[in-house]
């Protein structure tokens, strides 16, 4: 263990349990060797966190809402796609602590309430939607805008950034890696490619800072759902030095290498090719592992391609994080196309 990981150990800031850890790492017998080309593929089980409030979000929520309470807020608002699982997360979250919650969502008012969307509105959070030309344009201003709204009612009001991906939420993922480390001990890995989907860019953010300091040997992908490769070594090393500013920490932390695969991201942010609903159909199939189209339909489909091609042949060991998702899985149901027997 390196003197900065156990100096970081003793340095957590507050944080709210929120979530049933540590989850399951899993080896998958049956896609390893329907996908593997002779390496072992693991799932470190992140959609376990808890049941409805679920995710990778949620181990960057303990952190933010426990900042959140510190400053004696009472009003949680946050932003995302219409069927944004952080959205999900944090609605059911504020409830759980009795924040009020307002959402500011990408995209129009569906026709019909479903998915994620669905648990938002029965955990009582409010809801604004803008067309996404306005949200990617003024998204720093509505977000300023509400916060004053709020605090001409006598609320004080906290903004989280899109899947809660800053210096605050890093450090869900950096005690993440801690339990990977530890994770990987137990099954006798020597060393192992960590691979994770990568939306807001906070998740391998913290991953990829955590292998570092903790030391694990572990080598750590994102892919990209949305936006390209360049956008996301920029925007994780935003986040770490973000978490750098915030903690006081800019000499502790030689820089880190930011490895993203692109290419699977088509035909865009919450879509995905039928390639995509084919891998998830497998992965639930084989292995009863439930996986989503926006984020982790895609990022296992480029794992696969990936293994193909010989990325990750020099390690054993492949470890996938789930990162969550299923309530987004069934506003796209209709995209899957089954054979139904008949007596």
């Amino acid at each position: 263990m390196c003197p900065q990981a156990a100096a970081l150990r003793l340095t957590y800031p507050p944080r709210l349990p929120l979530a049933q850890l540590p989850t399951p790492l899993q080896y998958l017998p049956r896609l390893s060797a329907e996908f593997g080309c002779g390496q072992r593929i693991w799932v470190k089980r992140d959609d376990l966190t808890g049941s409805a409030l679920t995710g990778n979000k949620l181990r960057k929520l303990e952190f933010v809402l426990a900042r959140a309470r510190e400053l004696d807020c009472n009003t949680l608002i946050t932003c995302g796609g219409v069927q944004s699982n952080h959205c999900r997360a944090t609605a059911l979250a504020g409830a759980r602590l009795g924040l009020k919650v307002h959402l500011l969502l990408r995209g129009e008012p569906p026709g019909e309430i479903d998915g994620n969307l669905l648990l938002d509105y029965l955990a009582g959070a409010r809801t604004s939607f803008y067309s996404a030309e306005q949200f990617n344009r003024e998204l720093p201003q509505l977000a300023e805008h509400w916060q004053s709204h709020y605090q001409t009612q006598g609320d004080r009001a906290f903004f989280i950034p899109i899947g809660a991906s800053d210096g605050i939420g890093l450090w869900g993922y950096l005690h993440a890696a801690e339990e990977l480390g530890a994770d990987m001990n137990g099954a006798g890995m020597a060393s192992a490619h960590w691979v994770t989907a990568s939306g807001s860019g906070g998740t391998q953010a913290g991953l990829t800072l955590g292998a570092q300091l903790h030391e694990v040997a572990a080598v750590v992908w994102g892919i990209n759902v949305c936006d390209d490769e360049a956008w996301f070594v920029n925007k994780v090393n935003q986040d770490i030095l973000d978490w750098q500013q915030r903690y006081q920490l800019l000499e502790a932390v030689p820089k880190v290498e930011v490895r993203v695969l692109d290419g699977y991201d088509a035909p865009g942010y919450g879509k995905a090719n039928p390639e995509v609903y084919e891998m998830i159909a497998a992965a639930a199939r084989l292995e009863g592992l439930v996986l989503d189209p926006c984020y982790t339909g895609k990022a296992f489909y480029g794992l696969v391609q990936e293994i193909g091609r010989g990325r990750f042949a020099d390690r054993e060991d492949i470890v996938f994080i789930h990162t969550g998702g299923i309530y987004g899985l069934f506003p796209e149901r209709g995209k899957f196309h089954f054979k139904r027997e008949t007596a």
